[in-house]
């Protein structure tokens, strides 16, 4: 399985209910059209809803993989591993929620480590929570996705987090603004947020992207990207995706070759 050191990303936001499930399997769908080897790891350890969404069962989790590893069991990383499809792999959260707060975070940064060794891109789902476990991924993933919702709570959250990043001296992340959430939050302008949160929009979904039945996807653990309509009916906010994906491939281009000149 060992494919050489690929890519992570984590998608966090400031707040809950702000479409990072979505956007992460969303953006699964798109590394696979660029025939990427993708893993997701579903990191919101007490109500993680990954396997859930793409509607498959599995055997172990994250808190297996932590389980056997603290107690010299840990064998191999494929037997943690439920795949979706030839191209995308997850490693779902614990089944017990009560299993989250037996995880120590120091075997995060090992999860991460041997994610990247077998994968191209490895897309860590989160929760909201600026904890230890959180705090360990953000720091030991190459970019940061986060995902902002046009909501005044929001803002206010993510203003806040800017301004701790900002003093941790922390750069390696973007912004999507997901107006496809709920689009019928329209409170605030682009420069308005931009104001407010005092750091730039890279990307913006759209309320186009809106999708009424997305309860009918996930039941059939379907993914939205994949659909082969996709691209022309949403075609701004699959350029969006794209973008998004594209952008994180060429960085890691970029930081090889400057790696390259330098030995």
């Amino acid at each position: 399985m060992s494919r050489g050191k690929g890519k992570a990303m984590c998608i966090f936001s400031a707040k809950g209910g702000v479409g990072k499930t979505t956007t992460t399997i969303n953006l699964a769908g798109i590394y696979e059209h660029l025939e990427k080897k993708v893993l997701i790891i579903d990191l919101d350890l007490s109500s993680g809803g990954i396997s859930v969404a793409l509607n498959r069962p599995f055997e172990k989790t994250i808190y297996n993989f932590v389980d056997d590893y603290n107690n010299n069991r840990y064998k191999n990383f494929e037997s943690y591993i439920t795949q979706y499809d030839e191209w995308i792999d997850i490693i779902p959260s614990p089944k017990d929620p009560r299993q989250a707060s037996k995880i120590d975070s120091k075997y995060i940064e090992l999860l991460i480590e041997k994610a990247v060794s077998n994968y191209d891109m490895v897309l860590i789902d989160t929760n909201h929570i600026l904890d230890e476990i959180n705090l360990v991924a953000l720091d030991k993933v190459d970019d940061i996705l986060f995902v902002l919702s046009n909501d005044p709570l929001d803002l206010k959250n993510m203003k806040s987090l800017m301004s701790i990043f900002n003093d941790t001296g922390i750069t390696n992340y973007k912004i999507l603004l997901n107006n496809s959430r709920d689009p019928y939050k329209d409170y605030f302008s682009i420069f308005d947020i931009k104001k407010i949160i005092g750091a730039n929009i890279d990307y913006t979904l759209s309320s186009n992207f809106y999708l009424k039945n997305m309860d009918s996807y996930i039941m059939n653990g379907e993914i939205v990207t994949l659909q082969p309509k996709m691209p022309s009916i949403f075609n701004k906010d699959y350029g969006t995706l794209m973008s998004i994906a594209l952008d994180t491939i060429e960085t890691t281009t970029k930081i090889e070759s400057e790696e390259e000149s330098h030995e």
